[in-house]
């Protein structure tokens, strides 16, 4: 099969599949295989470009947003060292368009899991639940749709090491599946009106919604806090504060990082799994490259 080419520049295809914002995705050969809604696809990166199979050029384009203005928005960033470091170490990221149920039934199954046991649900839910189909010299499996999931039962779920999320993915597949929850509409809805829409669901609190927000309806401001993310906003920008409340996190994440407040908190949660280096917080915050204004430290 030969392979189709599309630019890609300022762009980092390992570090976009791994940084933990999907968990399908498989090395194979050269590059990766995975799927985008139900198409599977190979794709692979040669420098400033990336060679691929089984989707078109604009599908691969808007699934790896590579039409966002990355340096733009990296120098939007905060200029204090936790940020610095972590954009340094991310360069290249993009946050994916994900298919908004895939993400989140998705994140409805990582509540209290680390990045590879969602690896290992995600996968279980594809092969008994998904389509397999072969895609150049390899295989995958479509993540199953609302419809199929409302079928099965919470033992069947169960199964799949869901535990009790079996449960509420079951819940939350019942409401989309019949209407109740029509995901594509609420794609016109505002911000906190959605975030409030998807909280309503099965599963989904403040971090799930933030996330499904973040990576299937591009919400670029919204800010997902876990446990990772969490350490690092005590530890680099409050660390004069034995207790931080978590509506203070979030009107600090919203006031300081601002428009882009996505990407800022992906390169944190990414850089703090796997940057391996520990940056001491420091006295001088600045609201912006352009701006050298003096931001107080929170105390």
């Amino acid at each position: 099969m030969k392979l189709s080419r599309v630019p890609a520049i300022n762009f980092d295809l390992e570090k976009t599949l791994h940084c933990g914002q999907v968990f399908h995705w498989e090395k194979s050969g050269d590059g990766f295989v995975g799927a985008i809604d139900k198409k599977a696809v190979y794709v692979e990166q040669r420098g400033d470009q990336l060679h691929f199979a089984g989707v078109t050029a604009k599908v691969i384009a808007r699934y790896f947003s590579l039409d966002h203005p990355l340096a733009e928005i990296c120098r939007s960033f905060p200029r204090d060292p936790a940020m610095r470091a972590a954009r340094d170490f991310c360069r290249g990221l993009r946050l994916l368009r994900q298919p908004r149920w895939e993400c989140l039934a998705t994140f409805i199954c990582s509540s209290m899991k680390q990045v590879a046991h969602i690896r290992q649900i995600s996968l279980a839910l594809r092969r008994s639940f998904g389509t397999r189909k072969a895609i150049y010299g390899s295989h995958v499996y479509d993540f199953p749709s609302a419809a199929r999931l409302a079928a099965s039962t919470e033992q069947e779920l169960r199964a799949c090491a869901l535990g009790y999320r079996a449960k509420n993915l079951l819940g939350t597949a019942s409401r989309v599946a019949s209407g109740e929850a029509n995901l594509k509409k609420w794609s016109k809805l505002p911000d906190e009106l959605l975030r409030e829409r998807l909280c309503e669901l099965p599963g989904v609190g403040a971090k799930v919604a933030n996330c499904v927000m973040l990576f299937a309806y591009e919400r670029l401001r919204a800010f997902p806090v876990d446990v990772w993310i969490e350490r690092v906003l005590r530890q680099q920008y409050f660390p004069r504060k034995r207790k931080v409340a978590a509506r203070e996190l979030r009107e600090f994440c919203d006031s300081y990082f601002g428009e882009h407040g996505g990407y800022a908190q992906q390169y944190l949660f990414h850089h703090a799994r796997k940057g391996g280096e520990v940056v001491r917080p420091g006295d001088v915050r600045y609201d912006s490259p352009g701006k050298k204004r003096r931001r107080a430290v929170p105390k």
